[in-house]
């Protein structure tokens, strides 16, 4: 039987030529092998992540904590990842049209201040918690939510622009 090290070889190799599907394959046949190790399904859950997979890289990311009794790199990646889900809730949400769309928007807010909690880091949550808290007309929680996005992204010129017409909103109000 290979070694959870001669399994992940094999993966990183894939990975090298891009080939993150077969890298996948070998990173679910090491967990057969070694149900026990954290990392592999760290690694299988970074790697489902790159494709896109988010449900099967949160799976494999849960394990990895649990197994591993909460390393703090395995956590951080995990409260990434359920960031990013919290983030598509919202957005769908945001895109729906019909009635009740006051209740949609606020509970996509709250989706969204979860995300940027579990991900301070995700400048589109920041971004997307802006455009909603415009929409239900609280420029001042949108201020705030565009100014925290700039400190992660001060280049962004969509983001001075958006914050530029929130103020513009403002002063309109008043």
């Amino acid at each position: 039987m290979m070694t959870p090290e001669e399994y992940m070889q094999h993966a990183y190799r894939c990975i090298l030529q891009n080939d993150f599907e077969q890298a996948i394959r070998w990173f679910e046949s090491a967990i057969i092998a070694h149900p026990e190790q954290a990392e592999l399904y760290y690694r299988c859950s970074i790697t489902h992540a790159r494709s896109q997979h988010l449900g099967p890289a949160l799976e494999y990311a849960r394990k990895a904590v649990e197994l591993s009794q909460g390393i703090e790199e395995y956590v951080l990646h995990l409260q990434t990842l359920e960031a990013k889900q919290l983030s598509i809730q919202a957005k769908l949400l945001l895109e729906q049209v019909g009635d009740e769309t006051h209740e949609r928007y606020v509970e996509a807010v709250g989706l969204l201040k979860q995300a940027v909690k579990l991900d301070p880091l995700n400048v589109e949550a920041h971004l997307m918690l802006a455009l909603a808290y415009i929409d239900l007309n609280e420029f001042d929680l949108a201020a705030r939510s565009v100014r925290d996005a700039l400190l992660l992204d001060p280049q962004n010129e969509q983001l001075h622009l958006l914050l530029q017409e929130i103020k513009q909103r403002m002063k309109s109000i008043q």
